[in-house]
């Protein structure tokens, strides 16, 4: 008990801290993205080749073609009885392009097997293209594999660390297509977009960028989107963009407890208003129990062969009520004085989230609940 005491006390002392730091002011660029400026996926289909017998074995019939295709660019053709090897194992290659690259930029690559294979450790990624959603090649990756697992398995025996089949190269793709991301729409404005909508933070926003460059240089066009005026000459959009990058706001205040029923965490901030209300929280356990046991007629088995054992089974009810029961009472408080008072009476986390949820059923909770 004394751990999980440790532990709400430690959580209780993160949510002041939390309502603290949320009170503070941040860079605007921390709050959302401008419109157009955004990342892209890119994906590709190689091999990998070097491993030591644990590539797919010889029934995957997609490493058989994959392989003999890049043979056949190489000059040499071979059929499917000519492979037999298990170094070799076919995988999907993934990357993120950035917003803005040229042409010779280094970007990481992420390898992952399709097939059977056991073990990616010690491959080495044939050079594979990456294409984008618009199926054009932005990128081309090759290079070894750095495994941060290991798998070994002898005479039924198994060992394996994290996931071997998974594997990373870093700056092992290379951009062979340029990008530049276009932040100004065609009717000569720029977009900011926030990660959080709240017409409280967007009228700040446009409020900051007037005071920076006049009246009628931003206006809110929604809770989650400011439109800006963008500079006449594009040669000061550099610049232009930077200075509204750095004005510092105030983040809106999210009320909302997010509480994770498997390891049993919550994090909430230490206002979240509760209304008055009564808690009583307790459990009873119920046990049911079940014993066979076998009636052997050990002096007339000998004698009638149709006389055989018989088993019975007795049934055990035992009710348990639970030891850490609790009743508290509260008027208009915060989450931080109920954890606080259900710390106070020894109520482990899950009870906590428990009746967290019971609040928010009961409208008692006024934040938004979000459990995971």
């Amino acid at each position: 008990m004394r751990p999980i005491l440790s532990l709400l006390v430690f959580s209780l002392s993160l949510f002041i801290s939390s309502t603290t730091a949320s009170a503070q002011e941040v860079p605007l660029h921390a709050l959302g993205r401008f419109d157009g400026w955004r990342e892209n996926a890119l994906v590709g289909y190689g091999l990998v080749t070097g491993l030591a017998g644990s590539g797919d074995t010889r029934s995957n019939a997609v490493t058989r073609q994959a392989l003999r295709n890049v043979l056949s660019r190489l000059g040499t053709t071979v059929t499917d009885q000519d492979i037999s090897s298990r170094n070799v194992a076919v995988v999907i290659v993934t990357a993120t392009l950035p917003a803005s690259a040229n042409i010779g930029d280094k970007i990481d690559a992420t390898v992952s097997s399709i097939g059977d294979a056991r073990s990616l450790v010690g491959g080495t990624l044939l050079l594979t293209a990456l294409e984008g959603p618009d199926r054009q090649v932005y990128s081309l990756a090759q290079g070894a594999l750095v495994v941060g697992g290991y798998q070994f398995d002898a005479q039924l025996n198994m060992m394996q660390r994290n996931h071997p089949t998974t594997g990373r190269i870093v700056e092992g793709a290379t951009i062979e297509r340029s990008v530049d991301a276009n932040i100004v729409q065609g009717n000569g404005e720029i977009s900011f977009l926030l990660a959080e909508p709240d017409f409280a933070t967007a009228q700040n926003i446009a409020q900051l960028v007037q005071g920076l460059y006049g009246p009628g240089a931003a206006w809110v066009q929604n809770a989650d989107r400011v439109q800006i005026r963008a500079p006449s000459d594009r040669r000061e959009l550099a610049a232009y963009v930077a200075a509204i990058e750095k004005l510092q706001i105030r983040p809106p205040r999210q009320y909302r407890v997010v509480v994770n029923e498997r390891t049993g965490t919550v994090v909430a901030g230490a206002d979240v208003a509760i209304s008055p209300v009564a808690i009583a929280q307790g459990d009873i356990r119920v046990k049911v129990e079940t014993r066979n046991e076998g009636s052997q007629p050990s002096y007339i088995s000998g004698f009638a062969t149709d006389v055989s054992s018989l088993v019975i089974s007795n049934t055990r009810l035992d009710v348990e009520e639970g030891r850490n029961d609790a009743t508290i009472r509260l008027g208009s408080t915060t989450i931080g004085d109920l954890v606080q008072g259900l710390t106070t009476l020894r109520v482990d986390t899950r009870r906590i989230i428990s009746v967290l949820q019971a609040l928010k059923a009961a409208g008692a909770l006024h934040a938004d609940l979000v459990v995971q």
